[in-house]
């Protein structure tokens, strides 16, 4: 399988984490974050074509 293209921003998750908790942050968890972001989104489509609109809104989330 193709390796899956992050959908965050590493630089600023890693910064938040940084700031936020004194702590660094691993490759993966952008992986991860990714992944479930991916998983959010699918779901808010699935509720948009429910809702028989073409536009996917905050509401869909």
């Amino acid at each position: 399988m193709a390796e899956k293209e992050a959908l965050v921003v590493a630089s600023k998750i890693k910064a938040y984490i940084r700031t936020t908790a004194n702590m660094k942050c691993s490759s993966a968890v952008i992986d991860n974050l990714s992944d479930k972001v991916r998983e959010m989104c699918d779901e808010a489509i699935e509720n948009a074509k429910s809702a028989k609109r073409k536009t996917v809104q905050e509401k869909d989330f």
